[in-house]
Order: structure tokens, then sequence, then C-alpha cells
């Protein structure tokens, strides 16, 4: 029997498909930055409870058990809480401080580790996440023109801050309804719709692409398409393009791997690239000049960020790190030291260590997906979605942006224990 993708077919399906469409709504009062942990919860709820009642199941409900790339992420996210621990223990900042760094911790990496094992255990159809992402873009380009004329007629670059920010405990941006902001020299609007900030809307709206060219219905697909590449291009974010270009083709490439036409195809085009590797080289470093150039004042303030993190990780904290985020010098408009790069991130906060338990289920990751691209049609969409998240560690704290990504992970999970 042939089932709808616009009919959820069990309790996870329902609940990711409704938080999915309710995006906007959610945003408006701002409940996102909550509902993506909460989801995370109770779909772990679900597992847990499929496991402890699976002796009572039909045999087509009982879900199979995580493999070990799946245990890789769950080890490597609770090992970021023991390190989280020890660093605190080392400055000795207390048990407040402790606690609430735990919670920082179960509302970012541990989604990681939360959504990918849902994705891969539960039944969920990808086509649920599909079908719900391009209904949620006909919700974006309805409102869309709002967004676009707010500059214009005098409306306020803010709404209104949510209260709920008591609940939440971060800054003001995870909770407020922005209509646009101004960049900062330029004098020009930007746009970032329901993320924090414009290069989160970016990377959404590049996963929401990646998911609308899944999407059997032609209808829903162009109207998933036109309203990412809207949302992409408004945002004006320099590393979603980039991707944009990379990501599809790369996986692509990779499910075609084990086709000897591919090799053949490939064999002129590196010939050609061998004969031109010096204009190549010429080519890919004015483009990294004008990436770098197009926004100078960010590009300074996000190097100098990056040499910050280093210098300090390496001399004063390169086991455990620092154990939780400091605000930077003036040099760097007093934004935290490590931000705007998880690596960064990960070695100020959490050292070398930590650095390791987000490498190592990552890389282990990658490699199976890339293996079995050419297998399993899950797993060459897992492979897209992380390699955008490959790439978007070197432009985001990737743990910060956990609840808005969500369902990115969980089609990662999906991947990484495909069903025949």
């Amino acid at each position: 029997m042939v089932t709808s993708a616009d009919h959820p077919q069990n309790l996870q399906e329902k609940i990711i498909f409704f938080a999915i469409i309710c995006t906007w709504y959610l945003w408006l009062v701002g409940g996102l930055y909550i509902a993506g942990p909460v989801i995370g919860v109770t779909l772990i709820a679900i597992v847990v409870a499929h496991y402890f009642l699976a002796p009572s199941l039909p045999k087509e409900q009982q879900i199979k058990a995580p493999n070990l790339l799946i245990w890789s992420w769950i080890l490597g996210m609770f090992a970021l809480l023991i390190i989280l621990w020890i660093g605190h223990s080392n400055y000795k900042l207390g048990t407040a401080a402790t606690i609430k760094s735990s919670i920082g911790w179960a509302k970012g990496w541990a989604l990681l580790a939360m959504f990918i094992l849902a994705g891969a255990v539960l039944p969920i159809r990808s086509e649920i996440i599909y079908r719900a992402i391009c209904r949620l873009s006909k919700y974006s380009l309805i409102i869309l023109p709002i967004f676009l004329i707010a500059p214009y007629i005098g409306l306020p670059q803010t709404l209104w801050v949510s209260p709920l920010k008591i609940i939440g405990g971060s800054g003001n941006e995870y909770f407020a309804a922005t209509l646009y902001t101004i960049e900062p020299g330029v004098g020009t609007a930007r746009w970032q719709f329901f993320a924090p900030w414009s290069p989160a809307a970016g990377m959404i709206a590049l996963i929401h692409f990646l998911c609308a060219l899944e999407e059997k219905d032609i209808k829903w697909k162009v109207i998933g398409l036109v309203a990412s590449l809207a949302i992409m291009l408004l945002s004006q974010s320099r590393l979603a393009i980039v991707a944009l270009v990379v990501i599809w083709p790369f996986a692509f490439a990779a499910s075609q791997a084990s086709r000897p036409y591919l090799w053949f195809m490939a064999l002129p085009i590196l010939l050609l690239l061998g004969w031109f590797a010096i204009d190549i080289i010429n080519f890919v470093d004015s483009l990294i000049q004008s990436f770098s150039g197009a926004r100078a004042d960010s590009s300074r303030v996000r190097a100098a960020l990056g040499r910050i993190a280093i210098e300090r990780w390496q001399n004063e904290a390169y086991w455990f790190g620092h154990a939780v985020v400091e605000r930077g010098p003036h040099l760097v408009e007093y934004m935290p030291i490590g931000s705007h790069h998880s690596w960064f991130g990960l070695l100020f906060v959490k050292g070398i260590t930590g650095f390791f338990a987000l490498a190592v289920p990552l890389f282990m990751s990658f490699l199976y997906l890339i293996y079995n691209a050419h297998k399993y049609h899950q797993s060459r969409l897992a492979l897209a979605m992380l390699t955008l998240l490959i790439l978007y560690s070197f432009g985001e704290n990737l743990e910060i942006l956990a609840y808005l990504y969500w369902p990115a992970l969980i089609l990662i999970g999906k991947g990484l224990m495909p069903k025949a």
C-alpha cells in the first residue's frame, strides 16, 4: 500500500511533520530555540519506549539496535559533557556554572546524537521530511513580500523579543521576530528569516534545497526549490552559495563512483586540470580574495577570532580547554572567542580532547557514506547533508544551530543505517 507524504503514519512522523510546517508560527512566538530540544528528547523517549516494549511489540514494529557509527556519535557527544565537567573542575568554576554549561550541552551537542539516533532506528519516512519542508516553503513564499518591503516602508527591524527568552537563557537573537537587519558599513538590508542571523538562514535554506530536490511531486518540488533559493540569495550568505555548487555534485559523483563510465569521463577533465593547473590556481586564489573582500570587516574579525582561540588554547588549556566561552577584545568587536568556527570553538572551550570527540564520529561517518553512496539513496542524501555540516563547521558553531537543522541530522542517521 502506497502511503502519502502528506499523511504521517506514526507518532514520530507526526511530531516531525507538524514541527516543520509550524516553523513560522514557532518563530513568531520565539519558540524555535525551545522546540528543537523538546523534539529531540521526545524522539529519544520514543526510542527508549520501543526498546523497553520490544518483547510485546509485533516483529514489524520492533527497531534495530544502533550500529557502531551511531554509537560513535552517542559516545562522542557524551564525551564532550565529561570534558566539559573536567574543564570546569580544572578552573574551579563552581556548581552553578557547571549546571548552566551542562544545560547548554543538552541544548547543543547532545541534539546531534539524539536526532542521528532517532533517524537511524525509528521508522521515519524521508518523504515526510521532504513534503513538510516543501509545505513550509509555500508559507515562506506567501510571507516573503512582507520581509522584502519591510525596510522600505519603515517597519521596525525587530518586531519583538519573546518572553520565552527566560526559559531558553540565550541571547535575544534566538527569540526575536526579526524582519531584516542593516549591513554595517554598507547600509543595505539583509534578511535572516527564522534563523538567528543571516548566514544561518543560508545554511537552513541549503538543507531545504537538498530536500526539495528529493521531492517526487513536481508542484511541491518547484515550490521548495524556489523558496529555498530565494531565502539563500536574500540571506547574502557567501558560504551558502559556495556550498550550493559543491555539495550536490559531490554527493552525486560519490553515488556513481562504481560506474566505469564516470572514470572515463573524468580522465580528460583531470588531464585538462593538470595542463592548466597554474591558471586554475591563480583563478581560485582570486576567487578567495574576492570572497574575503566581499565583507572585509567580517573576514578580518573571523580571522582574528581564530588566531586568538588557537594561541590561547595552545598556551593555556591544551587538553580540556577553558570550559566556558569568553568574550574577545575590542579587536574582534567583543565577540566570543572561537565563535564562527566549530573547530576553533572546540579547541578553545574543550581542548584537543573535545576536538577529537567530534572529529572521530564525523570522519568515520563521512568515510562510510562515501563508501555506501552508490548502494543506497539514503546514504547519498546523508552524504550531502554531512558534507554541508563539515563545510559549515568552518563558518559556524554547529552546536548552536542544531535546534534548526535537526531534520538534516535525522536524514544523516537514516543514511548511517540505511534500509535496503
